[in-house]
């Protein structure tokens, strides 16, 4: 299986497929609106907005898993990060990334990428996986890593 075979809902409830993201370099991230982190919504779209047209996406996975931080239903989320941050890159539906219901997308993404000082267990909100456009996973970083310092990276495998 490949992150290519799977698939998630947009915060719509629209039937998203990897597949269609591949031959992009990817940035995908668990979010939350209310997080202390939420001010990285900006930065990430500032990188999304620059390489966009280079085959790169940033995809944001919301998850209130942590300390209640993502309260919006799917209908009104992807509108709150707009007016809030301006964001503008695809946000999925509110998903688990832990536990025995984790979505299939972050089981992906944490049985392979290398594990974090926890462990493959998310920590918190704004944890990030670098993609290449192959579908392999570059690297995963901490939710304290800003998007900005993961730039250079982005660069280094794109077209």
């Amino acid at each position: 299986m490949s992150l290519y075979d799977l698939e998630f809902n947009d915060s719509k409830g629209n039937i998203v497929k990897m597949k269609q993201f591949e031959g992009k370099v990817l940035l995908i991230v668990n979010t939350a609106t209310k997080c202390g982190l939420a001010p990285q919504f900006e930065e990430l779209e500032q990188i999304y907005q620059k390489y966009k047209n280079r085959e790169f996406t940033v995809i944001g996975f919301p998850s209130n898993q942590f300390a209640n931080q993502e309260p919006e239903a799917n209908e009104t989320m992807a509108e709150t990060c707009k007016i809030n941050f301006g964001v503008t890159f695809l946000l999925s539906e509110k998903i688990l990334v832990n536990g025995k219901d984790t979505h299939p997308v972050f089981a992906y993404l944490k049985d392979n990428s290398k594990s974090g000082i926890f462990g493959k267990k998310i920590k918190w909100n704004f944890t990030k996986f670098l993609i290449s456009s192959d579908g392999k996973i570059i690297k995963r970083y901490s939710p304290a890593v800003k998007p900005f310092r993961i730039e250079k990276d982005i660069i280094s495998f794109l077209a």
